[in-house]
């Protein structure tokens, strides 16, 4: 067996499934979503994330949950960004994702040329949710 090192996110006011559903539009993948009234909780929360997984292809697995203010308290920053990074051939498939992405957050980085040889850009989602996005260049071993 491999480890494997997988974003977990936390999202407040009850945003993860629209979180998650948003991710899988833009990955598509298999989602799956436990709340916590699966796991026997009553109330408000009962429909809350507990946990949810995309599972996307190419290995991709994003985890997320909403992050009820009693349990977990969410701070965002910029201290954490999850990156995405390919070779030229996944240079349309990346490209998508990073324009997907944006819709409704904020561009910090445009996609683009950068000094290194890549194709590089940054930004917070409409979750804030901060995403790197990395195309090698052509000539990238």
């Amino acid at each position: 067996m491999s480890i494997n090192l997988n974003p977990y996110l936390n999202f407040p006011d009850a945003q993860a499934r629209e979180a998650m559903e948003f991710y899988q539009s833009v990955m598509g993948g298999e989602l799956t979503i436990m709340t916590f009234g699966d796991m026997g909780t009553e109330g408000p929360l009962a429909t809350q994330v507990m946990h949810g997984q995309l599972e996307a292809p190419g290995g991709i697995v994003l985890m997320g949950a909403d992050a009820p203010p009693e349990m977990v308290q969410v701070t965002f920053g910029d201290n954490v960004s999850v990156s995405l990074s390919g070779g030229p051939e996944d240079g349309e498939t990346l490209r998508g994702w990073f324009a997907a992405l944006s819709e409704g957050g904020d561009v910090r980085q445009p996609l683009e040329a950068a000094p290194w040889g890549d194709e590089f850009g940054m930004l917070k989602d409409r979750f804030g949710i901060g995403w790197l996005v990395n195309i090698a260049g052509a000539s990238a071993s």
